[in-house]
């Protein structure tokens, strides 16, 4: 495909310098350009027409890259500062977000001076079923984002008769793996790129992890063990004990990792007693520590995930794992089938699969490595990224339930790793956030913006330091990010912050800094879990 010309300027005052630039045609006329040279015959402009959105005027685009990737680009009429947006999608993605993620108060992004893209990532619907067909697979790996990076660019450069200056690519979640992808495969795509709670580690992320959250909360009869409204007598015990280790009770948790929480304090005197409202039954308590500790080889006694949820993220757990009083569907369960099913194994498994079939060994951990290195963005080797001079924020919610912060603190240290310390630490960051959940949300502050100093830092040389989180302001969670479809009479409980002098301060505004390691636990122990050479450098697969 040839290069993707991100990088058409560069230099310490070029921030400075850059000017709005007006269109050079109609916006309708970009109908007519030909984008079979990037995604190949029938790939082409759908619409291109000129709208209204946020009072700002913009040229609309829809464009199909064959043989099946959507995308939407928007065009600011007026205004444009010469840079390019792209971002990601959650979940199995399926249909476009133009969510922009953390980019909270970014003053380009609000005023419109960004033009933006996303895609389908080459299927239409949430299901995972695409993954059975070899294109579409490539497609959702790895392919869709690159081709609309390079066919946006084109139309950027028609629209406006030059190149951006500068690319950037913000995504959360799946939108995290993309983002990381772009860093690994097409080191050219973008100058500056933000990856949050990245799914990177797809293949046991939801083959194993997702599974084992949802088996592990079941019964014998199909029923849940715990239930959500249990979870704030759980998360208030884990506070009292491990709130204070930093220093303040602010009902957060400052490195999960410090606190060694044990179930167990909860667990009702009487053996065999029903649950009470201040105590657990033994098997709410076995079924916690399962959630906690994730699956192991029964032989060799090797972790099979990376990383579980940590202290403090149980409230979190409500309709992922860990479904309302009368419910059994859980979100782990319909990712974790979907993923099974259709993506993660070359043999697909039979109609009848149901993860009671799934067996949690090193045999069935063997079976994910084939498509490692093509639906996996964990490759450490961003040497090329790096020589580009991209630069790269990774960011991730210490009470993530769908996505272990663990896995972005494995993937951190490998760069470190590979590349050593003083050089990773000349383009890449990693922020931790105390209380967030996935992407969004939680008790602790989660609106942040990493976008602007991402443009500082690739614009002017400006590396981030400390930046302030926010309380977020309600809004609308992404398409993708998975809440389970309840039965008729059946509500999610909003499960709010315990009511006790632990969180009697509302949550305020935070620092946060980059992460520097800690000596309070080592998050991945390469020698106790099985796929710690997915954090090696490999050689990506392309189908």
């Amino acid at each position: 495909m040839g290069q993707s010309n991100a990088r058409a300027a560069s230099g310490p005052d070029k921030a400075a310098a850059l000017q709005a630039v007006a269109p050079v045609m109609h916006c309708e006329a970009l109908q007519a350009q030909d984008l079979s040279d990037i995604g190949g015959a029938g790939s082409r402009v759908l619409t291109a027409s000129v709208n209204t959105e946020n009072g700002k005027s913009q040229c609309a685009v829809e464009g199909l890259l064959a043989p099946a990737i959507h995308f939407k680009l928007k065009l600011p009429m007026v205004g444009w500062t010469q840079r390019y947006l792209q971002v990601g999608c959650g979940g199995l993605c399926g249909s476009i977000s133009m969510d922009a993620g953390a980019a909270n108060g970014c003053a380009a992004l609000e005023s419109g001076e960004f033009a933006m893209a996303s895609t389908d990532m080459g299927h239409q619907g949430m299901g995972g079923e695409f993954g059975r067909d070899t294109q579409s697979r490539a497609d959702f790996a790895y392919r869709g984002v690159h081709l609309t990076a390079l066919a946006s660019k084109k139309l950027i450069q028609a629209f406006y008769g030059q190149r951006q200056a500068y690319a950037y690519f913000s995504g959360c979640s799946d939108g995290g793996r993309e983002a990381l992808m772009e860093a690994q495969r097409y080191p050219q795509d973008f100058n500056g790129i933000i990856a949050g709670a990245a799914a990177m580690n797809f293949q046991v992320q939801n083959g194993l992890y997702h599974a084992w959250q949802s088996t592990a909360n079941t019964s014998a009869d199909g029923k849940p063990v715990l239930t959500a409204d249990r979870l704030p007598l759980l998360h208030r015990a884990v506070l009292a004990q491990c709130d204070a280790l930093d220093g303040q009770r602010d009902g957060l948790i400052e490195d999960p990792r410090a606190c060694h929480f044990d179930p167990k304090t909860l667990q009702c005197p009487l053996p065999g007693a029903s649950p009470q409202s201040d105590c657990l039954s033994s098997a709410e308590v076995e079924t916690i520590r399962k959630l906690y500790d994730g699956p192991r080889d029964p032989a060799t006694g090797k972790r099979l995930t990376a990383g579980g949820p940590q202290p403090g993220s149980e409230l979190s757990w409500a309709g992922v794992f860990v479904a309302p009083q009368g419910s059994t569907e859980l979100f782990s369960t319909s990712i974790a089938m979907d993923a099974l099913k259709n993506l993660v194994f070359e043999e697909t498994p039979p109609a009848s699969f149901t993860l009671q079939d799934l067996v949690f060994n090193q045999a069935t951990f063997d079976k994910l490595r084939a498509r490692h290195p093509l639906l996996d963005a964990t490759n450490p080797d961003l040497s090329a990224f790096k020589a580009a001079g991209g630069k790269l924020i990774l960011w991730h919610g210490w009470s993530d339930p769908h996505i272990s912060p663990l896995n972005t603190i494995a993937y951190h240290e490998a760069v470190q790793t590979t590349l050593g310390a003083a050089q990773a630490a000349e383009f890449e960051r990693l922020y931790l956030l105390p209380g967030v959940y996935h992407c969004q949300g939680g008790e602790g502050p989660s609106a942040i913006d990493l976008l602007s100093p991402m443009m500082d830092w690739v614009e002017q040389g400006a590396a981030p330091g400390k930046v302030q989180a926010l309380p977020p302001a309600p809004r609308t969670a992404p398409s993708g990010f998975g809440m389970p479809k309840l039965p008729p009479g059946v509500a999610m409980p909003v499960l709010a912050p315990p009511a006790s002098d632990l969180t009697a301060t509302p949550v305020k505004a935070r620092w946060i800094s980059p992460y520097a390691g800690s000596a309070s636990a080592v998050p991945v122990d390469a020698s106790g879990w099985m796929g710690s050479d997915f954090f090696l450098p490999y050689t990506p697969r392309m189908r």
